[in-house]
Parts: C-alpha cells; sequence; structure tokens
C-alpha cells in the first residue's frame, strides 16, 4: 500500500488512530505509511500536563488545559479501552476515579506495548494544509531545529482536540479589577486560591470541577455566576450559585439580580473553540460544541473532502473508547474497508444525527444517543465490541451520585464493562486525598 496518512495530534485521539492502522499492521494487513505530527515534547494531548500556560518554550500557544489535582470527573468504566483494561496495566483494579497521573499512565502503556512511538514526530507543528489534485500538503515546523519543511499525503487525520483554545468573553470592569482574571485553560493549582473569594463564571463541567478544587484545596468562598440556569446541586455552605455577571466595580462583582459581592479571583469557565489555524477554509470544520456536529459523515469523515478524517470534535459523555471506535471507522475507510457514499447521502446523515440529538429531552437520552453511535461505529469495524450499555448505565449511577451529594461522588465504585469485575473503593475519600500521586493512589 502506497498510501501516506497524515496524523494531526498525539492526544488520545491521535493516539487511538496510530493504535487503529497498528493493530491492522499486527492482523498481518499491509497498512500505509503514517506519520503523525505533535507540536509538544511528549504523548498525552491534555493529559501531558504542564506548569506552563500562555506560550511554551519555542513561542506556540500551549496546549494543556490540565491542572494539577485533576481526578477523572467521571467513572474510569466509561471510558476504558476495550482492548486494554485497566487490570492489564495495573496488574488489578483500581479504583474507579483515577487522578491525572494515573490516566496518563494508563493511556500511554496501550500505545507503549503497541510500538508506536517512532511513527510521531514531536516538537513539530502543524502550520498549514491544502488539498490540490487529490494530494494534501502539510507544511510543518520542526521546532527545536527551527525548520519548516512540507510533505504529501493522501489522506488527513484532525486529532488536535477541541479544549485548548478558549473562549474569552469580556465583562466591563475586568481593565480595573485589582485582582486576577483567568480562564480554566490557565488554571494549575487551587492552593493559588486558598483562603480567597473566586468568582466563577459558567456552568460548564470545567466550572463544576474547578469549583471543587478550590474548595478542596481551601479557597474562602466559591460563587458560580449563570448565564441560563444554575447547575443545581447541594454544594458546601460556603459556595453560592448567581446570575450572570453584569460587570466589576473594583473589587466588587454585580450581578444580574442586583446583588453583588466582593471577588479576590474571577475564573472564566466559558468553554472553548473548535481552532483549526492551519486549515484553509474549504478543509476548516466549523461546527458547536454538540453530540452531533456539522458536516461530519458518521462524525468523522468531512462531507467536503471524505479524505479528510475529524476525531474526537464531539461534545462527550464517552471519550477514550468512542475515539477508538472513530479511529477504527476513520483507518477502514482510508484502507478502503468502508465507503462513504455521495456528498448529498453524507450531508443527509449529518441532519439525521443532528434531528435525534434535538429530539433528546435529558442527559440520559445524551449518554444513550452517544453510546448507540459508539455501538453503530463499531459494528462496522473489529474494534473489540464491548457492553456500551453496561458503560452507559454507569453514566447514569455517576448522575444520580452527584444529585446526592457532589462532594462525595468520586467515593462510588462501578463494574468494569471489559473485565467484569468490581472496582474497589478508593483508600481516602476524594475532599481527604491531597496527594494524589500514582504511587499513592496504587495503595489500595
Amino acid at each position: 500500500m502506497t498510501k501516506r496518512v497524515a496524523i494531526i495530534g498525539a492526544g488520545p485521539s491521535g493516539l487511538a488512530q496510530l493504535r487503529a492502522f497498528q493493530s491492522a499492521k499486527e492482523n498481518g494487513e499491509e497498512i500505509p505509511e503514517v506519520v503523525c505530527f505533535e507540536k509538544q515534547s511528549n504523548w498525552g494531548g491534555l493529559w501531558n500536563y504542564s506548569w506552563r500556560t500562555g506560550l511554551d518554550e519555542y513561542g506556540e500557544p500551549v496546549h494543556g488545559s490540565m491542572y494539577r489535582y485533576l481526578w477523572s470527573n467521571g467513572p474510569k468504566e466509561g471510558l476504558e479501552f476495550a482492548d486494554y483494561s485497566f487490570e492489564e496495566h495495573f496488574g488489578k483494579q483500581i479504583a474507579s476515579y483515577p487522578p491525572r497521573a494515573v490516566l496518563f499512565d494508563y493511556i500511554q502503556g496501550r500505545v507503549i506495548k503497541a510500538g508506536v512511538r517512532d511513527w510521531i514526530k514531536f516538537s513539530t507543528a502543524v502550520r498549514d494544509v491544502t488539498f490540490d489534485n487529490g494530494k494534501f500538503t502539510v507544511k510543518v515546523h520542526d521546532l527545536p531545529n527551527d525548520k519548516i519543511y512540507t510533505e504529501e499525503f493522501d489522506n488527513v487525520v484532525v486529532a488536535s482536540g477541541h479544549f485548548s483554545t478558549p473562549n474569552v468573553p469580556h465583562f466591563d470592569g475586568f481593565e480595573s479589577f485589582p485582582g486576577r482574571v483567568l480562564h480554566a485553560h490557565d488554571f494549575r493549582d487551587a492552593m493559588e486560591f486558598e483562603d480567597k473569594n473566586i468568582l466563577i463564571v459558567g456552568t460548564s463541567y470545567s466550572a463544576e470541577d474547578i469549583g471543587s478544587q478550590c474548595w478542596k484545596y481551601g479557597a474562602k468562598t466559591i460563587t458560580v455566576s449563570h448565564r441560563t440556569a444554575p447547575m443545581g446541586h447541594k454544594w458546601p455552605e460556603n459556595w453560592e450559585e448567581v446570575p450572570l455577571l453584569t460587570r466589576m466595580e473594583g473589587k466588587t462583582a454585580h450581578f444580574k439580580d442586583g446583588t453583588s459581592k466582593e471577588i479576590d479571583a474571577v475564573i472564566l469557565c466559558t468553554g472553548y473553540q473548535h481552532h483549526f489555524p492551519y486549515l484553509t477554509d474549504e478543509l476548516r470544520l466549523k461546527t458547536a460544541n454538540r453530540l452531533a456536529t456539522a458536516d461530519l459523515y458518521k462524525g468523522v469523515a468531512y462531507v467536503h473532502n471524505p479524505a479528510l478524517m475529524y476525531i474526537g470534535m464531539q461534545d462527550q459523555w464517552f471519550t477514550f473508547n468512542m475515539f477508538d471506535a472513530q479511529a477504527w471507522w476513520a483507518r477502514d475507510v482510508i484502507m478502503g474497508k468502508i465507503s462513504c457514499p455521495n456528498k448529498s447521502d453524507m450531508e443527509a446523515d449529518v441532519s439525521k444525527r443532528v434531528k435525534a440529538e434535538d429530539d433528546g429531552q435529558d442527559d440520559y437520552d445524551a449518554i444513550w444517543y452517544q453510546g448507540n453511535y459508539i455501538k453503530e461505529l463499531v459494528s462496522e469495524t473489529d474494534y473489540p465490541t464491548f457492553d456500551v450499555e453496561g458503560a452507559c448505565n454507569a453514566f447514569k449511577e455517576w448522575k444520580g451520585h452527584k444529585k446526592i451529594n457532589i462532594m462525595t461522588f468520586r467515593d462510588n465504585a462501578y463494574k468494569s464493562v471489559i473485565t467484569g469485575t468490581m472496582a474497589p473503593k478508593h483508600h481516602t475519600p476524594w475532599k481527604d486525598a491531597m496527594d494524589d500521586s500514582l504511587e499513592v493512589y496504587l495503595q489500595n
């Protein structure tokens, strides 16, 4: 096979694509030449934690939105690789909510076993992707050697994620606010906000989790400002939810209902942009952050040019195993095992998926919608089948545990849908577990 395939990004989505091709090779199939370009010096994407914010050592925007004390905010049983269980990696079953160092170790374990590191060009930023005469020209920048060069490919897989370019709104008075204003993308260490009155703008999962981190590590008060509706959990006593911020006057935050509060720091948990500055207009995905993305047939192939694939561009209940399902499907299209229909049929597929998402009534419908999507893709490839329904039920239980107590939901345990074994409860309640190192976490 003489085809060449470029993968942009070596985070969980890009690594899933590498593993998909390696799996086919392992099965004796002839695969294309695969080259993965990764801007960072190591794999893992957002899970490759960096203390840096703003720009990196080469003047590139820092990719990572990861913070020091992050623990998984959903059960690991919903994201477990079907071909590489937590038990295989750690030699035992572990608790259901691993910290970032533990999850990074797990992600890394599968690709070390697969032996795909040589397929990745690290510290190499993609500058420009164009398409002409049936070929993609990819211009990249070798950052350590400050060298720019181009290569030609038959297919491109965009796996650079969509949680790294922050969406940053403006509020009157930020210019003269004497405290710190930052986006969740630049949040690194909750201990920075000990004994401070924190204002969080937004009601996303990052708002919920960063607020919880600040509470755990000693913030004086947490105030969460919402645009449409409060999150509605049973928060601790020093936590309150208020309507949207309207302006700052000095250290005083004013809200839409006429109330105000003295604030020491503002953290904007206001989401991220799908941002692909290296793609030309005719190749660039433009979509809202939703389960049914615009312009992607089967949520993967770009309807305007199905030689171009996007992995992991949806809003997410499922993560790693959904990226796998997409990567195996993309691989089979690239290798000619699956054919994409004509453009009008692909567009009809997109419209059907958008309508199905819009017809959903609540989060539970959304969970099953994405679970059924994964089952659909898996049924068309040789990715190992797994109990997707069981993973959906784990998410359902997780939501129930959060309603009971938002600060104790991580103390629960679930059954692996891969091995069928029950996770142990973690040895220390999350709110008291200040050491989240891999060594301490694995002491179950």
